[in-house]
């Protein structure tokens, strides 16, 4: 009983924020930020004016620990495989090319800049995927720290702002065609807020194609999630193992919550899951998932941010520079520009 009254101070400002999020995203004159990234940036703020034995710690912790599996596992119920046969044909051509340059040159550069390999993936992940749902998929399986997180969030909103002006402006200067510009921005802009901003920016049809390939893209989170999620369980049987072999079992290969994930994306897929229940579903898990950002950042330091220097945003300009190239050079071979 103690330890639920200890948490429910901090998971009710967790709503508190997550509420506000939600209502400045929706009054926005277009949809420039998410709420996870207001929600985060609310938190860090709280923060500063925190003490260090405050009594919001152990509901922030609970938030961004285990709301954020309840609304991952939840997001399955939304999620169907059948998509990606439907409208991801074409987009799937430039996905692969701009998730190896996420991952691959992603791998190199984070080392370059100093970056350790859960943030410099983190930031590849938020950069190639779909911004913050991938972040806060991934970062529970890899165990990443909420600097991490912070930093990866961080730096895929400052592209993302960039790109919501630049991207029509260099759209229409290369001359693109609706779809053309659609599979650009729908590829190569981080999150679906941005994508959303950023294909309407254009034109009506660029809008609508735009955010059909970012939902597509959307449900490279499933492939990503296991293999980061196997990644993670080697590295740690490595450490904890040593000296003899280690034991096979499937919930440390792939953790519960992803599990669960999986199993509700199956059974969405084969059409077990009506309409509107997955999308009160989707509702809900953006929420909790809104409200775990929250408690990330009534937990992160700004001062511990600053003195982990530059690295991270200059990781995240170079991958995120890399993948508007390469998006648009596939489309080029493609005969698409």
């Amino acid at each position: 009983m103690k330890s639920i009254q200890a948490i429910i101070p901090g998971v009710l400002l967790t709503v508190v924020i997550a509420a506000t999020s939600k209502f400045i995203e929706s009054i926005l004159p277009m949809p420039l930020i998410s709420a996870s990234v207001i929600a985060l940036f609310i938190g860090m703020i709280i923060n500063y004016f925190l003490q260090s034995d405050n009594p919001v710690t152990k509901g922030a912790t609970f938030a961004s620990k285990k709301l954020l599996k309840l609304g991952i596992i939840l997001l399955g119920a939304s999620l169907n495989m059948a998509t990606v046969f439907q409208v991801g044909r074409l987009s799937l051509s430039v996905m692969v090319f701009t998730l190896l340059t996420c991952f691959g040159i992603g791998h190199f550069s984070g080392k370059f800049f100093g970056l350790n390999w859960k943030m410099s993936n983190l930031i590849s992940a938020g950069t190639g995927i779909c911004g913050g749902s991938a972040i806060a998929s991934i970062a529970p399986v890899i165990e990443a720290d909420d600097l991490d997180v912070a930093y990866a969030m961080s730096a895929t909103f400052i592209f993302d702002m960039a790109m919501i002006i630049l991207f029509p402006i260099m759209g229409h200067a290369l001359g693109l065609s609706d779809m053309a510009y659609g599979l650009w921005a729908g590829t190569a802009v981080n999150d679906t807020s941005s994508v959303v901003a950023a294909g309407y920016a254009f034109s009506d049809g660029a809008g609508d194609f735009a955010t059909m390939v970012k939902l597509t893209r959307t449900l490279v989170i499933i492939p990503t999630v296991i293999v980061f999620a196997l990644i993670s369980a080697h590295i740690k049987s490595k450490e904890e193992h040593k000296h003899e072999k280690a034991k096979f079992s499937l919930t440390k290969v792939i953790p519960w919550f992803i599990l669960g994930f999986l199993a509700l994306t199956v059974i969405n897929t084969a059409g077990f899951i009506p309409e509107s229940v997955g999308h009160t579903f989707k509702l809900i898990s953006k929420f909790l998932m809104v409200m775990a950002l929250a408690g990330i950042g009534l937990k992160t330091s700004l001062k511990d941010m600053k003195s982990a220097g530059t690295g991270p945003m200059l990781h995240g300009f170079v991958i995120s520079a890399l993948v508007v190239i390469v998006a648009i050079g596939v489309e080029y071979f493609m005969g698409l520009v």
